[in-house]
């Protein structure tokens, strides 16, 4: 296992043309590769963010074959690095919803794991701005999914998922080291939330995070919060972006998340 390695957490703009919105991540990608990372996560809704829900129906792929599926496996192999594919619409058994799929591929651009959407936003943030995620997405199985990477046990989640600690208990407990929460947070709760949620979820699990977020104004007039950031087991802030498509990148060392969890073992005096 690697000990210490440069990872990028990849933040972007997406609109309503997957083809378009391919194209900045794959610049974004080669941008985090020619640097030296060897992890890179995307964005929720990386390849479509439309002005409505509905649009996400239209690119639906079918479970291992579609284009968007074929661009992690290729972006993966041609650059050599793990890429954890934000979040990609799969079919579900229901012609009207689909899951939101957090897939992730090997340096090879073998796919490795699957982690489907459980916590859908259904919530209403100010009078004119309210979200019906299950509308259109079916939430996935009550199972917390980690990989193994070559740069430690790589937990799963999406967004609204950050605000359900249980969840991330049931990650640590079964080993998880780093933690990937790719995001469309919203401007409003973005603002009031979003780094102390992703900081609270690094220091009570003594774990790296990696979270990329959509950061800007959207067609249609939606506006995501941005401020992709990569956090340490202690909540230090390894790197940070504001708003706009851009790479934050920083090393990751898990001889020290080791040292830390030895002099400060919070997780072993849990009592529930």
């Amino acid at each position: 296992m690697t000990m210490r390695a440069l990872v990028a957490a990849v933040q972007m703009v997406s609109g309503p043309e997957v083809g378009d919105h391919l194209a900045q991540a794959a610049a974004l990608l080669e941008e985090a590769a020619a640097a030296g990372a060897r992890l890179a996560v995307l964005p929720e809704n990386f390849a479509l963010l439309g002005s409505d829900e509905h649009d996400k129906l239209d690119i639906a792929e079918t479970d291992g074959n579609g284009p968007v599926q074929a661009f992690l496996a290729e972006q993966a192999r041609r650059h050599g690095i793990w890429l954890v594919g934000g979040s990609v619409p799969l079919r579900s058994e229901e012609a009207e919803r689909v899951y939101s799929a957090c897939l992730v591929y090997d340096s090879a651009g073998e796919r490795r794991a699957r982690y489907d959407k459980i916590h859908l936003f259904e919530v209403e943030v100010g009078a004119q701005e309210a979200y019906c995620e299950s509308r259109t997405v079916k939430p996935g199985r009550l199972q917390p999914v980690l990989v193994d990477t070559p740069f430690g046990r790589l937990g799963l989640s999406i967004c609204y998922d950050v605000r359900f600690p249980e969840l991330f208990r049931r990650l640590v407990a079964d080993g998880m080291e780093l933690l990937a929460i790719p995001s469309a947070f919203t401007a409003t709760t973005g603002a009031a939330h979003w780094q102390t949620l992703v900081r609270a979820r690094a220091i009570e699990n003594q774990c790296f995070v990696i979270a990329p977020g959509q950061g800007g104004e959207h067609p249609g007039g939606r506006r995501t919060h941005g401020e992709s950031m990569i956090v340490g087991p202690w909540g230090e802030m390894l790197a940070r972006l504001d708003k706009g498509p851009g790479v934050a990148l920083a090393e990751i060392n898990l001889e020290a998340l080791h040292q830390l969890r030895r002099r400060f073992p919070a997780l072993t005096h849990r009592r529930f």
